[in-house]
C-alpha cells in the first residue's frame, strides 16, 4: 500500500480507504527550507528610492515563492550611511519609504558663521491630492530656534515663526526637483553642537490648509566645518508629543520629573532665544572713543500676526548717569531677517571702557501701543561667552574693527525696560 499527498488511500483491489485528519497531517509534511513571507507590497511593486526606479509592472506576481534577499538599511537610506549622519528608520520600511526620499546638501562654513541647505530633489512622494499628485514644498526649522514666547506686550499670541526657510512650490508632481539654496546666518560652534535641523516636506493646497508629508531630522553635529555633506534619506512620519491631558497621572508626573531634570542640567540661567545679531566693534584712538556698528540681525522672533517683525535696535552704554548714551536705528518692515549697517559713535577715554556695559536691544515697532521687546545682548566685564570676549577683545585691540555674532535671549536689561516706547 502506498501513500498519496491526497487525504486518502486506495486498496489493491480499489477500494478508497478514507484517513482522519491525525494521519493525513504526518503525511509528507517535511517542509524543506523555510521559505520567508512575502509582503503584499512585493506583489504589487511601486517607485522607490532605487535606482531602479519600482522595478517590474504593477500587479505582477511572483512566478514562485522564491527565497527573499533582505535589503540591508544602507539601500533605503541610499548612498549616505549611519556614520555619515543618517539614522537607520525606526519605522517599518514599507511605511516609511511609502512617504518618498529626500536628497539635500548641508555646508557649514565656519568663518562666515552660515549653514548653506541646499534642497535638491525628492522622489516617490506619497500622493497628497485627488489626482495622484502633490504639491510639494521643503520647510526648514533649527531647533531649539527663536520663538516668540513671553512678550512684554499683552494680547499677542505666541508665533514660532523665527527660524523658518521655505522653498518654492512644485505643482503636480511626486518627484520634485528644486535646487534652491537655503541660508542660515549667524550659526556658531555652539549651534552646531546642540542644534538639530528639521527638514519637513508638505503639500500646499490653495483651498484648504497644507498638509505634512514627512520630515527629518539632522544633527548638525554630524557637520564638519567647511565639509559639504550629502544625505539622500527617506522621510519620517511626523511623532506627535502626547498632550497633559491625555496623559495619565503616572505619566504626567514622569513628564514633570524628565522636564525639572532637563531645566537642572542645564542650569538656571538658561534664557529663550529670540535670534541672532551681528555687531562690529572698535576703538578710535583718534577720535578717542567707541564705535559701534549695527550690522544686521537673523532670525529674529516673530512679533507680529504676520509672522513677521518690524525691528530696530538700541544701544546704551550703562552706567549712564545723564542719560544721553541712547542710540537708536531706523526701522526695518516686515521683516526677520533685517540689514541696518548703521554706526554709532560714544565719545570716551579707553580706560573708562573698563568699567562700562554696552547694553543692545532689539524692538518691534508698533503704531498706537507700546512696542515689543524682542531680545537683547549685553557686552562687558560682567557678560558671558562670547559676548564678554568680543568686548575684552575691543579693549585690548583699539583701532580693529571686529565683527562678532550674539544671541539675542529673551533678558530684558531692567534699564532698557523703563523705554519701552521709544
Amino acid at each position: 500500500m502506498r501513500s498519496s499527498p491526497g487525504c486518502c488511500m486506495r486498496g489493491r483491489r480499489g477500494d478508497r480507504m478514507t484517513v482522519n485528519i491525525q494521519e493525513h497531517m504526518a503525511i509528507n509534511v517535511c517542509p524543506g527550507p523555510i521559505r520567508p513571507i512575502r509582503q503584499i507590497s512585493d506583489y504589487f511593486p511601486r517607485r522607490g528610492p532605487g535606482p531602479e526606479g519600482g522595478g517590474g509592472g504593477c500587479g505582477e506576481a511572483p512566478a514562485h515563492l522564491a527565497p527573499l534577499a533582505l535589503a540591508p538599511p544602507v539601500a533605503l537610506l541610499g548612498a549616505t550611511t549611519p556614520e555619515d549622519g543618517a539614522e537607520v528608520d525606526s519605522y517599518d520600511s514599507d511605511d516609511t519609504t511609502a512617504l518618498g526620499t529626500l536628497e539635500f546638501d548641508l555646508l557649514y562654513d565656519q568663518a562666515s558663521c552660515t549653514l548653506h541647505c541646499s534642497i535638491l530633489r525628492a522622489k516617490g512622494l506619497k500622493p497628497m491630492d485627488f489626482n495622484g499628485l502633490a504639491d510639494p514644498y521643503v520647510k526648514l526649522h533649527l531647533l531649539p530656534g527663536a520663538c516668540k514666547g513671553d512678550t512684554h506686550s499683552e494680547g499677542v499670541v505666541p508665533t514660532p515663526q523665527a527660524n523658518k526657510l521655505k522653498t518654492k512650490t512644485q505643482r503636480n508632481t511626486l518627484n520634485p526637483v528644486w535646487n534652491e539654496d537655503l541660508t542660515y546666518s549667524g550659526i556658531t560652534d555652539d549651534d552646531i553642537t546642540h542644534k538639530v535641523l528639521r527638514i519637513s516636506v508638505c503639500d500646499e493646497d490653495k483651498l484648504s490648509h497644507n498638509e505634512f508629508i514627512g520630515e527629518i531630522r539632522v544633527p548638525l553635529r554630524r557637520l564638519k566645518p567647511s565639509q559639504k555633506k550629502h544625505f539622500n534619506i527617506c522621510l519620517e512620519r511626523q511623532v506627535p508629543l502626547a498632550s497633559p491631558s491625555s496623559m495619565s497621572a503616572a505619566l504626567r508626573g514622569i513628564s514633570c520629573y524628565l522636564k525639572e531634570l532637563e531645566q537642572a542640567e542645564q542650569g538656571p540661567g538658561l534664557l529663550e532665544e529670540r535670534g541672532r545679531i551681528l555687531l562690529r566693534l572698535s576703538y578710535s584712538s583718534r577720535r578717542r572713543g567707541l564705535l559701534v556698528g549695527i550690522v544686521r540681525c537673523a532670525h529674529l522672533a516673530a512679533m507680529d500676526v504676520n509672522g513677521y517683525s518690524d525691528p530696530y535696535v538700541k544701544t546704551y552704554l550703562r552706567p549712564d548717569v545723564d542719560k544721553k548714551s541712547k542710540h537708536k536705528t531706523c526701522v526695518k518692515k516686515k521683516t526677520l531677517n533685517p540689514e541696518f549697517n548703521e554706526e554709532f559713535f560714544y565719545e570716551i577715554e579707553l580706560s573708562s571702557l573698563a568699567t562700562k556695559t554696552l547694553e543692545v536691544t532689539v524692538w518691534d515697532y508698533d503704531i498706537g501701543k507700546s512696542n515689543d521687546f524682542i531680545g537683547g545682548v549685553s557686552l562687558g566685564p560682567g557678560a558671558r561667552g562670547e559676548a564678554r570676549k568680543h568686548w575684552s577683545d575691543c579693549l585690548q585691540q583699539p583701532d580693529t574693527a571686529l565683527e562678532r555674532w550674539h544671541t539675542l535671549t529673551s533678558e530684558l536689561p531692567p534699564a532698557a525696560g523703563a523705554f519701552p516706547s521709544a
